[in-house]
């Protein structure tokens, strides 16, 4: 019985994943968006606020720019289709956790840096302790090994670019994936599934030998 509950509630987060936007929301905007009627997306989102996700005032529920990601992870760790999540799911949310994750392990963050001469974009940076992680997040529902070594490639050139750009800093080029499920190397570049990022983070300045570390000449 409470494995089909809790089926039952799974596929109603899955359902109700469009609805954690950033900002404030009301029950009656939240039913409108979920296709769900009041009763329940107040029972939705008062679950979601009794386990972290987001926080209530003044009958408002508020969520932060990566909560869908949140629990998107959290339903990855329990098991649900990776496919089924990433549909509710866009880069911003992706990026927007990888950013969290560094902010709250006391990283500086940079997002979205464009660089010039030649043009690149850098989805994440995090720099603590001297070290910058330059990071690429790849929202791919499938991918295969070439074209995730060309990932690699191109990021190792995005970070050759911020270094030609800041003198004196050390850099790592790093992939993180939503649909990966260990941590994984090319080239010594470490290729890290979103739930494990966390841990990949904690353990990142003890690891940095077996990672391809870029500096100024």
């Amino acid at each position: 019985m409470s494995s089909q509950i809790r089926l039952k509630f799974t596929k109603n987060i899955l359902d109700v994943l469009p609805g954690i936007i950033p900002g404030g929301i009301s029950v009656q905007d939240f039913s409108a968006i979920t296709k769900t009627n009041d009763e329940e997306s107040e029972k939705i989102l008062e679950n979601f606020y009794k386990i972290g996700i987001g926080t209530k005032q003044d009958c408002k529920y508020y969520f932060a720019e990566s909560d869908k990601l949140k629990t998107a992870v959290m339903l990855i760790e329990n098991g649900l289709p990776l496919d089924e999540i990433a549909i509710a799911l866009n880069w911003r949310d992706f990026e927007g956790l990888t950013a969290e994750i560094l902010e709250t392990k006391n990283f500086a963050i940079i997002k979205n840096l464009i660089l010039t001469k030649p043009r690149m974009e850098i989805d994440v940076i995090g720099i603590r302790l001297g070290v910058a992680m330059i990071i690429d997040c790849k929202h791919w529902k499938r991918y295969s090994s070439s074209a995730l070594s060309e990932a690699v490639k191109k990021q190792v050139d995005r970070t050759k670019h911020y270094i030609s750009k800041t003198p004196g800093s050390i850099a790592v080029p790093v992939i993180v994936t939503l649909y990966q499920d260990k941590i994984d190397f090319i080239d010594r570049v470490p290729i890290v599934p979103i739930f494990q990022f966390s841990s990949f983070v904690d353990e990142f300045y003890g690891n940095l030998e077996k990672m391809k570390t870029i500096e100024t000449n």
